[in-house]
């Protein structure tokens, strides 16, 4: 049975390989497509907002340099998010605000991609900084890492030109047009699958029995923690990320409660890098 779902697995990867590389080489170039067609409107605006030409090229200078200034003030941004969460919204559960070391760790790790978790994020952090904070960046450093590649590969591909593309054009289109896309169809899968998402304050259950806790206290309920964790675990999962939405990751059931859950969020792992 082991080798019937690591085969399985590689078929399904392979299949998906190709229509899905495709579709981000004409999403790169600028080509059309159905659902660049109805996404294209988004884009637009988001160029129209940031004020974004995106007809200008970049030298690897300039885009290097965007590249890192972004991710910068996206760092900077989760610091103080995590640093003051217990004065913002969304914080049904009461979270404090995350010590100044972890909240250093965690955005500096969710900004390069990293995402190496210290902390438990049932236990830590608001929905709002799960949201606003965690989420996004698991699209933008994705993204950002995706855009480089790009830029990498037309180094390669425009041997007598100066510019490799435009660093804010290539991450819209990477969030917009691929990862978001992405993101929604696996979210709503694993809502049909029973990972939670809501924006509701942990659930209390009464025990069967009391326990005596490490204080030597009786324990007679148990917190169950619930909020946004569909939408979060979606983007992880394709932008290669770690962080869930909980402290042990995908091994929590509200996080993969079924054997599809499990081999889709799996198939997510790899599924962006093999296109």
């Amino acid at each position: 049975m082991g080798w019937i779902q690591i085969t399985v697995y590689l078929v399904v990867l392979v299949l998906l390989a190709k229509p899905l590389g495709e579709y981000m080489a004409r999403v790169y170039s600028g080509e059309g497509g159905w659902l660049v067609k109805i996404l294209r409107p988004i884009e637009r605006g988001i160029y129209r907002v940031c004020r974004i030409r995106s007809d200008d090229e970049m030298s690897w200078k300039v885009y290097a340099a965007s590249m890192l200034a972004f991710n910068l003030l996206g760092m900077l941004v989760l610091y103080f998010l995590q640093r003051f969460q217990h004065v913002l919204p969304l914080n049904p559960a009461g979270m404090p605000a995350v010590s100044p070391d972890s909240s250093f760790n965690t955005a500096v790790s969710f900004t390069t991609n990293t995402n190496w978790q210290g902390y438990g994020g049932e236990t830590t952090m608001s929905h709002l900084t799960q949201m606003l904070g965690l989420t996004v960046q698991n699209f933008v450093s994705a993204a950002s890492g995706m855009a480089v590649l790009v830029a990498f590969i037309r180094g390669f591909t425009r041997r007598n030109a100066v510019s490799i593309g435009n660093f804010w054009v290539d991450l819209v289109r990477s969030t917009v047009h691929i990862l978001l896309p992405l993101s929604v169809v696996l979210a709503l899968f694993l809502v049909s699958q029973g990972v939670v998402q809501n924006l509701e304050a942990p659930a209390h259950a009464q025990l069967v029995q009391s326990i005596t806790g490490p204080d030597g206290k009786t324990v007679s309920e148990q917190v169950i923690s619930v909020g946004p964790a569909a939408s979060q675990i979606a983007i992880k999962q394709l932008g290669t990320n770690g962080g869930g939405f909980f402290n042990v990751n995908s091994a929590h059931p509200f996080e993969n409660p079924t054997a599809l859950s499990n081999f889709f969020e799996s198939l997510s792992i790899l599924l962006v890098a093999a296109g």
